[in-house]
């Protein structure tokens, strides 16, 4: 159930990527505003939502918290198909990070509480194939729905059934116990700023953060330019881009999200540190894809290696999670995950769409369509520096994870 509430999360997030050509030919929209409306703008209302919901969510019932989440996000969702200029639409996706802010936190938190630790990173990943699922009938469905009856009714279609399964889940999903799988249980209250000072007291949690930030400024500076960059420079069409990325990205992203954590629990059970060097290895093994991606002129073999790069992409978010939960008691999940996801959100959400954007803006002129794959390109250096920050993190766990025992 709260993978499913993850699916309906990224179709709202996501669904304005596949619909944003037409949208921007609407409303006369540069890529530095689509880049706000996906990015920057979704991103600083999410994050910052999203710590005083986790402290919330950190003593109340999280079960009641996801399901209004996810009531709010698919009603403004539905709202933005409304939107008859730039900041109507801006507004709506203000709404949808509101929304969105309690969905994630609460959920680790409840997942953390049914799984025991040699298993959640197995459990996160599982939790985490929403993403991909979502992306998956976002693509297809808001390909379909824009080329057959245009952007605004693919947000209204969209959006509807969200509201729905939110009273199906406050229903039918109860409330786990906290602590309920760790063997020892603390019971302190901490302040918000007494959890950022533990959590960024450990080199782990520092190098961790800036990690996965630039990592996701990779992921949203590739992934919601992909179907611009279908469209503008492969020639392809609404229908199309929406079942080619809906099928290659979703079933790659689910299958290496899920990857990244059977491999990644298989490998730590004797060494701690592959929770975060796995990740590495396989984004770092991701470059040479991303350059066949941008480069290649056939559209099979574009599409094969923007598929291969978002499997291996798609493999960090389960073990990261995982990490940081290790670092902190049982009780101060929510709010860690909270203050994870501000950190990554902020500035690999928040800037990775909108610096994309910019540079293509900046390029135009002289490369014309061009530009964006230029733009694109410059995610390389950015990927190579994440990398470097895992295995950092990796060489500092041992010693954290002592200090926390």
């Amino acid at each position: 159930m709260l993978t499913l509430v993850y699916v309906f999360n990224f179709i709202d997030r996501q669904l304005l990527v596949i619909l944003q050509e037409s949208i921007k030919k609407e409303l006369s929209l540069s890529d530095t505003q689509l880049g706000m409306l996906s990015g920057l703008t979704f991103a600083l209302f999410y994050v910052t939502v999203g710590i005083p919901i986790a402290r919330w969510a950190d003593k109340g019932n999280r079960r009641n918290i996801v399901a209004m989440s996810l009531g709010l996000w698919s009603i403004m969702t539905g709202l933005s198909g409304m939107a008859r200029n730039f900041i109507h639409l801006l507004l709506a996706r203000v709404g949808v990070g509101v929304g969105e802010a309690g969905g994630s936190p609460p959920a680790h938190a409840m997942i953390s509480d049914y799984f025991p630790p040699g298993k959640r990173a197995t459990a996160l990943a599982f939790y985490s194939t929403g993403i991909y699922f979502g992306m998956l009938i976002g693509f297809l469905m808001g390909g379909y729905l824009n080329q057959q009856l245009g952007w605004r009714t693919a947000f209204y279609v969209l959006g509807i059934p969200g509201v729905l399964f939110s009273l199906l889940f406050y229903l039918f999903v109860k409330e786990p116990r906290r602590g309920a799988t760790d063997v020892s249980r603390s019971e302190t209250e901490h302040s918000f700023m007494e959890v950022v000072k533990i959590l960024f007291s450990k080199p782990t949690f520092m190098f961790l953060s800036m990690a996965t930030a630039l990592h996701v400024f990779c992921i949203y500076g590739i992934l919601n330019w992909a179907p611009s960059f279908l469209a503008r420079l492969h020639g392809m069409n609404n229908k199309e881009i929406g079942v080619a990325l809906g099928l290659i990205l979703g079933g790659t992203g689910a299958v290496g999200s899920f990857f990244g954590g059977v491999v990644t629990d298989h490998f730590g059970k004797t060494n701690k540190q592959m929770y975060t060097r796995i990740p590495a290895w396989l984004i770092l093994g991701s470059i040479p894809f991303v350059f066949g991606a941008l480069y290649l002129e056939s559209n099979a073999a574009s599409l094969f290696c923007f598929g291969v790069v978002n499997f291996l992409y798609s493999t960090y978010l389960g073990p990261s999670i995982n990490v940081a939960h290790s670092l902190v008691p049982a009780q101060l999940r929510a709010l860690t995950s909270a203050i994870l996801f501000f950190v990554l959100n902020l500035i690999g959400l928040g800037f990775g769409p909108l610096v994309v954007g910019m540079i293509s803006d900046l390029l135009k002129e002289t490369y014309g369509n061009e530009s964006l794959r230029y733009a694109m390109t410059g995610v390389v250096v950015v990927s190579i520096t994440a990398v470097i920050l895992f295995l950092a993190s990796a060489k500092k766990l041992p010693g954290d994870l002592r200090s926390v025992e």
